[in-house]
């Protein structure tokens, strides 16, 4: 298994959290906050199946929202856009997003063991371009997907559908921290944050 923090840390990636407090607005008031990341606040809203995730990256945004954006068994289900709620420290705005509930990884689970190996197989691969330094991401998501794993169908499609994404919309992908690969009830793998702007 790779050393995550070697590995985000040469990829200028520390671990950070979005330091901003949930940003007011009706449909959040009272909801409780269940996950924080680097440029995203998740929210429970409450019916056991929906969150709501107020997002600060375009990319991140893009990913959820765009017409054209990665679909299908391995990406998550987006119910609503609620707009602009308000302005990250960071400059760009808050988006509202709601979404379907997703779960971290629970481990010795077919899909902690599949995200493993697609970690594995990624950062192998980073390991093999990294003289093309930022772009070493995208060039080794894309080797995934000439060089197929032994996966399903479903998620070697899955792939191929986010590398073309961030070729798209030049963004970089993130799939080395398990955050990012999340899992629905029925236990399949799903990318839930796998991209990010330099």
């Amino acid at each position: 298994m790779i050393d995550l923090a070697e590995a985000r840390a040469r990829l200028g990636r520390e671990s950070v959290v979005l330091p901003d407090p949930v940003p007011d607005h009706p449909l959040l008031a009272g909801k409780k906050e269940i996950g924080r990341g680097e440029y995203s606040i998740v929210l429970d809203k409450g019916d056991g199946e929906r969150v709501y995730k107020v997002v600060s990256s375009p990319a991140d945004y893009f990913l959820y929202t765009a017409h054209d954006r990665p679909r299908g068994e391995h990406f998550p289900i987006i119910y609503a856009d609620h707009g602009i709620i308000g302005r990250a420290s960071s400059g760009y705005p808050f988006h509202l997003i709601e979404m379907e509930r997703l779960y971290p990884l629970q481990q010795d689970t077919p899909a902690a063991e599949l995200a493993a190996r697609l970690i594995d197989f990624y950062w192998s691969a980073c390991q093999q371009w990294s003289r093309l330094g930022m772009d070493m991401g995208r060039i080794a998501l894309y080797h995934m997907t000439v060089n197929p794993l032994d996966i399903s169908d479903s998620l070697q499609q899955a792939l191929k559908a986010l590398s073309d994404f961030v070729e798209a919309y030049q963004v970089l992908p993130d799939i080395l921290n398990t955050n990012n690969l999340m899992m629905r009830k029925d236990g399949t793998l799903v990318f839930s944050d796998p991209v990010f702007l330099a």
